[in-house]
């Protein structure tokens, strides 16, 4: 009998995470559990909106990070792993929008997080990752960011230029979405 659950539990959580709808929630003492992804474009009104945290690490090219570097250009910071199936989709397609912004005040910042870094570093040479990661195999940004729904992998956390967050997703944000809400927030001066 226990034998037959844990096939059904381990069936459970391998047919929640081929959906591509859910996403890891990383902020439960360490173990994997799927959330729901948010629906994607919304916008938090600017009178709505809070001060993201201020955090630090190394990035995976091994120089130092500070967030307040953020500051002033609207900002997409995304949650990934290179074991995350959702986010080797959404990172080589976040690059082009990076390219495409870049020298438009729009910076972008990867968090890798329950990652590997020889994996991580990897998978960012592989698919030819330009702007910077955060390496961050414990999750302490996430948790940084615990007033936000940045416990998933993939999470993307959009900020406008007085560093508030301006957007949040749980889930992979395509293309059009991103370029949607960064003109949206860049429009706001």
């Amino acid at each position: 009998m226990r034998r037959l659950l844990a096939v059904l539990a381990g069936a459970l959580l391998l047919s929640g995470c081929a959906t591509g709808h859910s996403a890891v929630d990383v902020n439960n003492g360490g173990e994997f559990r799927f959330v729901a992804g948010t629906p994607a474009g919304s916008v938090i009104p600017v009178a709505k909106r809070a001060s993201a945290p201020s955090f630090s690490g190394t990035l995976l090219d091994g120089s130092r990070f500070s967030s307040s570097s953020l500051h002033g250009e609207v900002a997409v910071i995304n949650f990934w792993g290179s074991w995350c199936p959702p986010c080797r989709v959404e990172t080589p397609e976040f690059q082009q929008v990076y390219s495409e912004q870049s020298g438009r005040g729009v910076a972008f910042l990867g968090i890798n997080v329950k990652d590997d870094e020889q994996l991580a570093k990897a998978f960012l040479t592989s698919h030819d990752i330009t702007y910077p990661s955060l390496f961050d195999p414990r999750g302490e940004v996430a948790l940084a960011f615990r007033d936000y729904p940045a416990n998933a992998i993939p999470s993307t956390i959009v900020l406008d230029r007085e560093g508030r967050v301006a957007a949040v997703y749980t889930a992979t944000v395509t293309q059009q979405d991103l370029r949607t809400v960064l003109d949206s927030v860049a429009k706001e001066g």
